[in-house]
């Protein structure tokens, strides 16, 4: 099955179903039916086709949430068009990088934000291009596809600091809805709180295709705003909400009457893209009296594993593999540890991806026999509860947002002054994990200043929250650098 004929239950099969609320550029509130957006995107798709865009042909967007990125990537499964997702925090390195490598026909972004666009990035203005969809005829054109058909490149960052694309198949995101839709009972009945960040998977390949598969409800938002949520969740009255575990610590701040109001008319409240403190989860049962529901994805393969949606969803583990996931835990040598043993998680299954674009290296260094490695270290319950125990990399995850080390340490050692860089990731109660820097440079070196002009290189979720001058970096016999002996850092 394709995954248009998934969309097909809700864009034909509902068509006349209320689908969407959200607010126009204008700030006019803005309601759709599946049926319109089965319109609006048929019109886009043509006014990409009058611009030459061809199915293989891959386009970026820039954007925050908006209805307009549902028309662009509705247009762009039915004609065969690469979606490249841009996180609208990325500034020149990262933005310079992601075009050159996916080497897309233009990047989409409204006029306003192609100033952040860094100088000769081919870009459209948004705002002209839905102009000209809405000129366009709104009969359906579509283009064959098969389950390995690329829908999408998610740029993903690596140990080396190299970011790659992951090639996300129409088979990957139709084996991951399916699976999400059914095992968190989805129906048309329920009411999707949709505040993640449509350029990220969690957002894009969870969010968005439970809603088109299950042809409930949406209410888009632009981005979370902690200080207006408790008035959403009012207003709204959501059945399901997906979020990450910084903004369930803000969720806290709810008052305890307000929050048992929100909690008893929503089923389910679900947490990824980071670890979730078991402290949260217990608090926020206490406020709302729901047990978040904590799963573990990649951009890479989506979705792997969920705590049940009936059962135990015991604090601090991730659950069970999805339908059609396999999951194994490995040692150093690729051989199965038993259970109570810590070791690499491997998946395979529908759900993971064809690989990294025009990256064979890195392709090969991350499947054994079809088995991804994940790079995570975990361990399994006897009765088989996955606990996530770290990452073999050093990966920083801050408020959601994946943070790789080396990417940051390259960019400072880039600076006049600097000899060394070594950035960890330090606790944090928001957040989940911040980045700060650990430098050997010369005392001449002014840290604000350095902090200013990282701060012009690198999205903001990237920037080190601390810098510190010391004088060498602790290292093993053979250079590698022990991240663990660097002074311990606190806030000023």
């Amino acid at each position: 099955m394709s995954l248009l004929a998934l969309y097909d239950r809700s864009l034909l099969g509902r068509a006349a179903s209320p689908a969407l609320d959200c607010v126009d550029a204008t700030g006019t509130p803005l309601a759709l039916t599946f049926g319109a957006l089965e319109e609006r995107s048929n019109r886009m798709a043509h006014a990409l086709r009058a611009r030459g865009v061809q199915a293989g042909d891959r386009l970026a967007f820039y954007l925050t949430n908006r209805v307009e990125i549902i028309d662009l990537w509705l247009a762009c499964i039915k004609t065969g068009i690469i979606v490249v997702p841009v996180n609208v925090l990325y500034r020149e390195r990262e933005i310079t990088h992601i075009v050159s490598d996916a080497a897309p026909v233009a990047v989409v972004t409204t006029t306003v934000q192609q100033s952040d666009l860094p100088p000769g990035v081919p870009s459209w203005s948004l705002e002209a291009l839905s102009a000209e969809a809405a000129q366009q005829s709104s009969e359906r054109i579509t283009v064959p596809c098969v389950p390995n058909t690329p829908a999408a490149l998610v740029y993903t960052s690596g140990t080396t600091g190299a970011s790659k694309g992951a090639v996300l198949t129409n088979g990957n995101f139709a084996a991951n809805a399916l699976a999400l839709t059914s095992s968190w009972e989805f129906t048309s009945a329920d009411r999707y709180l949709a505040v993640l960040p449509l350029f990220h998977v969690h957002g894009l390949g969870n969010g968005l295709h439970v809603w088109l598969l299950s042809g409930c409800h949406m209410r888009l938002v632009e981005r979370f705003e902690h200080e207006r949520a408790a008035d959403w969740f009012e207003a709204y009255q959501p059945t399901v909400f997906f979020g990450v575990p910084t903004m369930y610590v803000r969720l806290l701040e709810v008052a305890p009457a307000r929050a048992a109001a929100i909690g008893a008319r929503c089923r389910l409240f679900v947490s990824g893209s980071a670890p979730l403190p078991a402290p949260v989860m217990e608090a926020f049962r206490e406020r709302f009296g729901h047990v978040i529901l904590e799963r573990y994805g990649m951009t890479e393969t989506l979705m792997n594993v969920s705590n049940p949606f009936y059962g135990e969803r015991r604090p601090g583990t991730v659950g069970f593999p999805m339908p059609m996931t396999v999951v194994r835990i490995v040692d150093e040598a690729g051989v199965d540890v038993p259970d109570g043993t810590s070791g690499e998680l491997w998946v395979r299954g529908p759900n993971v991806c064809d690989g990294y674009w025009r990256r064979s290296d890195a392709t090969a260094a991350a499947f054994t026999d079809g088995w991804f490695h994940t790079g995570d270290v975990g361990v399994r319950a006897a009765d088989g509860y996955i606990t996530l125990e770290g990452r073999r990399s050093d990966l920083i995850i801050s408020g959601g947002f994946n943070i790789y080390p080396r990417e940051i340490e390259e960019l400072l050692a880039e600076q006049g002054g600097v000899q060394e860089a070594a950035v960890v990731g330090v606790k944090d109660a928001v957040r989940g994990e911040v980045p700060v820097a650990y430098l050997v440079c010369d005392a001449t070196v002014n840290l604000e200043a350095l902090a200013q002009q990282v701060r012009t290189q690198l999205a903001s979720f990237k920037v080190p929250r601390g810098f510190v001058r010391v004088d060498a970096l602790p290292r093993t016999a053979l250079g590698k650098v022990q991240r663990h002996l660097l002074p311990p850092w606190t806030p000023a």
